[in-house]
């Protein structure tokens, strides 16, 4: 059974940094593709990063240049650094993993609220 647990999260001022955590159990998944999502109040959640086996990564133009996702495939744990955060970052964030011969399954962690305000 997979499991995902993030955290990391918390309150923080703009411009300020925060590093999520994703560490998922169940199997090993050092070359599953892994990344974020987060889901801002009353709105629908939204891809943020990912990061495949090869180690491509892809990010929303909205955290472009502001966050970087990373994984430690020993430890089965994906990362997303987090800078210069502003007050629309505020959501929770989610992990997620995908599996599966062709990657078919995705599987959530429980989210991690990460609140931007002064």
């Amino acid at each position: 059974q997979v499991q995902l647990v993030e955290s990391g999260g918390g309150l923080v001022q703009p411009g300020g940094s925060l590093r999520l955590s994703c560490a998922a159990s169940g199997s090993s998944f050092s070359i599953n593709p892994m990344g974020w999502y987060r889901q801002p109040p009353g709105k629908q959640r939204e891809m943020v990063a990912a990061i495949r086996s090869g180690g491509s990564t892809n990010y929303a133009d909205s955290v472009k240049g502001r966050f970087t996702i990373s994984r430690d495939a020993a430890k089965n744990t994906v990362y997303l650094q987090m800078n210069s955060l502003k007050p629309e970052d505020t959501a929770v964030y989610y992990c997620y993993v995908r599996s599966g011969r062709y990657y078919q399954n995705t599987d959530w962690g429980q989210g991690t609220q990460v609140t931007v305000s002064s």
